[in-house]
Order: structure tokens, then sequence, then C-alpha cells
């Protein structure tokens, strides 16, 4: 049979009919005393098991023809624990042979180019099985942090000693130069809740031997920890081992462990050990062109049954060995809605408080239908996936490929709809004009754990190189904007999401696309917050104020809907905007106008505006240089002074009284208000002063 003619018979039905394999023990396992493996290829002429002493180098000791079995899978059991050997299968096609290692492996040699029988009992660390996760909680209540394994630690300032490696993350008490706390200790004194980990499987382009920088999006042994982050890449359990320590110790510190994983592509076309396996069957082709989605040379066809039972499977593997905590999905837009929804499933009937999210989106077209994808348009048809909102995200910052262009944060007018849609969790609001989004053409959210809220991740420039490139070198004012941008994102509904170093305005010296560039662009400099630990403080009130306050974190969208309200043109002159670029929210987890109220108003303009308030004492919590729980002032209500470029939040000390009809105004659809003050569940605001929509 021809490549040709294979590729068009697997989406037969007699195909899947025939050849969809729904045991758990593809790959290898080890039981008894004997090993047995297992691959699936199923228009295979014949298929070769191939055993090394060695991981890479030298002929194989042993080479066994294997057996066809059930739903189109080859079978070898072999006597004997044969864990530590290296293996590989030698696949025939009409007289043309591939050597692969197992798509399925859970071990491998350096490189990854031979797999290794793993007995996985003995790469547990002490007390890995029994120690406790942090508490479950509601999605809402999440802070997510995201770094990479490297930059972490790898500064000569950062004060571990297991630099770049996972160990770094067993370190606790590490300092830098100054006596600032550095590692797990920053991010746990930041107030983060969740450790999202850029990829850790084994990723292709960086040679283990030799050491290198790579992001890590170019999939090599899905099911392998990456050998460059372990003390040891020659020592295949090693790097199974110090990846399980790593997550036990932010376990213990009570951080929760985000996996980042892209099934999305293969680092590798052809030469994938996938394609290798079952030519043309895993990855979306037209004839025999391998189509491109991920912009990265092929995408995977996961709504084919054997791609989607490998995608399941993978990610079940790495939860439960591993007991990991969620998965952040690249490019999940690619990927099939039937597929997400079963990995949702089948993940949140073992914990129900696991985060799943992804980006919403494709990088270029893909042959399968967009209504078939999961892309964010699409995240409503299921129940707890969310989405990042790029909305919000450019809404705040500006453009994210056009890096002049600025957002919200540094006066620009014209993104005030999408400010308001990030600010809701991008549910369903009935005061917010969908035709004024700058990417979304409606609401896509159920509810509001659906929405990561962020102005800033890996990709692109960071928070302060966006902002500097846009706005100039002027350093308050930067600092200024960079404050702004994520008080936005720690006070709104949804889900908060922070890129490592935000907090202390870390540069990648305008380097847009850093993914290769090397530790001395993208390592976090440790120096920098002690230089800007006026910042991180500032972070850190904000945390530490959304975590106290349950009106920061509502938990549906008809909380949302049922107490959040934007004002305009109101008839009544307390409730008009007249100033651009300016948007003020009132948020209580109680009925409105009760004491504990919050006023949350951020002033994207570098000039002072007025703030209407409602009548009655309230404590100042956040204002333009500092954050937290406790009382930094107080004022009466009537006006204040907004600052310019600022946050401002204030807490009612009291009760008090509603001017204006709650229920009229939640059911009015007025779709031209261009900013917005947010009522959530209490008071009064009012903003006074010029106003302009930009045409």
């Amino acid at each position: 049979m021809t490549f040709s003619e294979m590729q068009k018979a697997y989406d037969t039905r007699e195909f899947r009919d025939s050849y969809t394999y729904d045991g758990d023990d593809l790959g290898v396992r080890v039981s008894q005393g004997k090993t047995t493996f297992r691959l699936w290829s199923p228009f295979a002429d014949s298929v070769k098991l191939r055993l090394f002493k060695s991981q890479k180098g030298g002929l194989p000791y042993l080479t066994e023809d294997m057996a066809r079995s059930i739903s189109g899978t080859w079978l070898s059991t072999l006597d004997g624990d044969l864990s530590g050997t290296y293996y590989t299968f030698l696949v025939s096609f009409g007289g043309h042979s591939n050597e692969t290692a197992d798509p399925y492996a859970r071990g491998a040699g350096i490189n990854g180019a031979r797999s290794m029988v793993v007995n996985l009992g003995d790469t547990d660390p002490p007390g890995f099985r029994e120690h406790r996760k942090p508490e479950s909680t509601d999605p809402v209540n999440s802070i997510i942090y995201e770094v990479h394994v490297r930059d972490l630690s790898v500064s000569r300032t950062s004060g571990i000693r297991n630099k770049g490696l996972f160990l770094g993350f067993t370190e606790t008490g590490t300092r830098n130069p100054h006596g600032f706390t550095t590692g797990i200790d920053h991010i746990k004194e930041l107030g983060a809740t969740h450790v999202q980990l850029l990829p850790v499987f084994d990723f292709h382009t960086v040679d283990e031997e030799k050491g290198g920088y790579n992001w890590g999006y170019d999939p090599y042994n899905y099911n392998v920890p990456e050998g460059s982050y372990s003390t040891d890449p020659f020592d295949g359990n090693k790097r199974i081992r110090e990846l399980k320590e790593a997550i036990m110790a932010m376990h213990k510190n009570g951080l929760k462990v985000i996996m980042d994983v892209v099934y999305n592509h293969t680092g590798l076309t052809e030469g994938s050990w996938l394609n290798l396996s079952v030519p043309y069957y895993y990855h979306r082709t037209k004839g025999l062109e391998f189509t491109d989605a991920s912009a990265c040379g092929n995408e995977t066809a996961s709504e084919r049954p054997m791609a989607r039972k490998y995608m399941v499977d993978s990610v079940l593997y790495w939860f439960e060995e591993f007991r990991l905590d969620g998965f952040r999905f690249d490019l999940m837009g690619i990927h099939d809605v039937e597929t997400m929804a079963l990995i949702e499933k089948k993940v949140h009937e073992k914990d129900p408080s696991a985060l799943i999210y992804g980006e919403g989106w494709t990088a270029k077209d893909s042959p399968l239908p967009e209504d078939q994808r999961l892309v964010k348009k699409n995240i409503i048809r299921t129940r707890r996936i969310g989405a990042f909102n790029d909305d919000m995200r450019d809404a705040i910052r500006g453009h994210v490929f056009k890096a002049k262009s600025k957002g919200f944060v540094a006066g620009a007018s014209g993104s005030e709809e999408s400010l308001k849609f990030g600010i809701v969790g991008a549910v369903s609001h009935p005061q917010i004009d969908t035709g004024d989004l700058l990417y979304s053409k409606a609401p896509w959210a159920g509810s509001p754990e659906q929405s990561i809220s962020y102005c800033a991740a890996h990709d692109n420039h960071t928070l302060y190189d966006k902002l500097k490139i846009a706005s100039g070198n002027h350093e308050e004012y930067l600092r200024d904007m960079n404050r702004l941008s994520d008080a936005i994102v720690l006070t709104s509904q949804g889900i908060p999401f922070l890129h490592a170093g935000s907090e202390f305005l870390r540069t990648k010296d305008g380097d847009e696309n850093s993914y290769k560039s090397g530790d001395s662009v993208n390592m976090l400099d440790w120096d920098l917050k002690t230089r800007n630990i006026d910042i991180f403080h500032y972070y850190k009130g904000l945390a530490e104020l959304r975590k106290s306050r349950k009106a920061l974190r509502l938990g549906s969208a008809e909380e949302i809907r049922k107490n959040l309200v934007f004002y305009g043109k109101g008839s009544d002159s307390s409730l008009r905007v007249r100033e651009h670029n300016v948007a003020a929210y009132v948020v209580s987890s109680e009925a409105p106008g009760k004491k504990g109220s919050l006023l949350v108003a951020f002033n994207g303009n570098r000039h002072d505006v007025i703030l209407g308030i409602p009548h009655g004492s309230w404590s100042i919590l956040a204002d333009k240089e500092n954050a937290g729980t406790e009382p930094i002032g107080r004022i009466d209500g009537g006006s204040c002074v907004l600052k310019g470029t600022s946050a401002l939040i204030l807490e009612a000390d009291g009760d008090f009284e509603l001017k204006a009809d709650y229920r009229n105004i939640l059911d009015s659809r007025n779709r031209k208000i261009i900013l917005a003050a947010t009522l959530l569940s209490a008071g009064l605001i009012a903003l006074h002063g010029r106003f302009r929509k930009k045409k």
C-alpha cells in the first residue's frame, strides 16, 4: 500500500472500526517478570523491536520480530525486567523501513533518539506519592505565574545553586546579593497560587550534551521530561525524578503546578516519531502535503481517533504520574472541540479544581472547519476550559504585533469596550458593545474562570519593553504604566495571569521573539528586584487584596451580570462618563450599598481627573504607588482626584445609599458607552470632566 493510499484510508469508517485501539498498554510495560512492548502501526508490513545497552551508538544486542496483534497494534513480550534498556522500532512499509523511537515512551536516552524502559516506581522521590497537594479552591481564586525553567535560576544574581535546572525549584531561602528573595520564595512572596512552566517535555532543539537555550515549543518525546533541565541528562531516571522533586517542592510551598503542553504540532514533521510509526496519520494534510496552522511546519490531527487517544493518554499520564494541577494548551485553536472536551472531562473526574486553558487561536489557517476547533468563540461549548483574553491584553498595552501601538495605559482611546470585556471576564453583559471589541465578535466565556486575564506572556515583548517602545524612555511614566497594566489584570473578573518578572520591570532589551536568544536575554535578572522593589510590593499588595476580597473573584456569569453595571450618557448627571480613557467600578460580595464595597478606578490619561464617588467614608487600599489590604488613608464621598496613569481602590467604611434605580441601570441596552464605570453589587460612581470618543 502506498502512502497516498494509506492517507486516503485513514478517515474511512472501515479504518476507524478496524484499527481504533482502546487499550491502555501502548508503549512499554514491566509486570510480573516480563517486559511488554506494543506499537500501533496498522499498515506496517513488519515491525522489529531493537534493544540496546547504550543510549547512543553501537548495534542492537537483540532484534525481535514483533507479532501482529489486535486493532492494528504490534506486540512483543520478553522475559525479565528490562528497566534501563534502550530500544527503538524498525517499521517497514512497502520495502522501506523507518527506525523510530516509541511515541509512547516514558523514558529516553540522551537527546531522546532512543527510548528507555523505565520502572516509574524507581523515579519517585521519597514521599512523592503521599505528599499533600495545596488545597483545592475555586478556579477564580487562582493567580498564575508563568516562568521558564532556566529563566528562574540561571542568573548569577539568583542565589540558586542548581542554575537552569528542575532542582532550582526545590531551593528555598535563596536571596539576591541585596537580600531580596528569589526563586520559589519570591513567587510565594508575590502571592501567586500557580506556577505555569513553559514546556518541560523533551524538546528537539537543545543538545542535551552541550546545553543551550530554547523555550521548548518543538516537541520530540511528548511523555519524557527534558534532559537539559536535569543534573545528568545521560541518566534517564534522573530527569523524571528531578522534575517530580521540583513539583513536590512547589506543592509543599503552597504552589500548584501547571504544565504548558504543545500537542498542536510536532517539532519534526516527516521525522517525528508519530509520523515514522504511522505515516501521514497524526498530522493534517492536503494529499501528502502537510498543512501548517501552527506556523511551525505542521499541525496535528486531533480529530482522528488514535490522535485523540494519544493526546488524552499523554495528558492523563502527566497528570497522574507527576501529580500536576493543570495544563496550558499551546495554540489550542488547532485542536478539535470534541478532543478538548474529552480531556476536560477526564481530568476533572480526577481533580475538579484542575485548571485547563489555552490559546484560543491558530497561527495560520487550518483545513479543519473553525466550528469544529476550540477557538475562543467555541470556548462556551466546553464546561470549564479557559482561553487567554487577547482583547483585554491589547486594550491595556496596545496591539501585540505593532510595537508602537499604544493601549489604555498609555492614554490611547478606542479600546474601551475591550477593556470592559476583560473586566467582566469575557461573559455576556448587556452593556458591552461587542461590535467595538478588538478581536472577538461576541462574548465567549460561559463563566469567568474561562477568561484568562493578562497583558503579557512569554510571547512577544515583555510588558516593560512594549510600553517603552510605544511610549518612550521616560522611566517614571513607564513605571506608572507597568503598575496600572497589571492592576487592571489583578482586579478584573476571571483568572489573572502574570508573566515572570513583570513585577520588577523585566526587560529583554526589545527582543520580541526570544525563543532561542539565550540566557543573557531571557534570564530573570534578580538585581531588577532590588532596583524596582516598590513595583514588586505594589504587585504583592494587589495580589493580597484580590485574595482577601471575594468581590474581586465573582464565581459565575450570573453574579457578574447581576452585580456589574457600566455608566455612560445617562439622564442622571451623576451617571455620566465625560472623560475618555477612565474606567471605574464598585464591587461588593453582598447587597448594593453595603459596608465593605470596593470602588476601583483606572485613569489611562497622564493628567489627573476628578472622580465622583458615593457619599460616605471610604478607606484607601490602593493608590498610584501603594496597594494592600490595610488602609493607607481615608476620604469622604462626593469626589476625589484620580491621579494620572494610576489605579485607585477604595473600601466603604459603612453602608451608603444608591442614587439610581439599580435594576433599571442593569436592564439598560445602551450599546454606545465608551468608557465605563462598573458597579458590582454596590455603590454609585460618576466620572466628571471632558469626554470625547475617538472616531
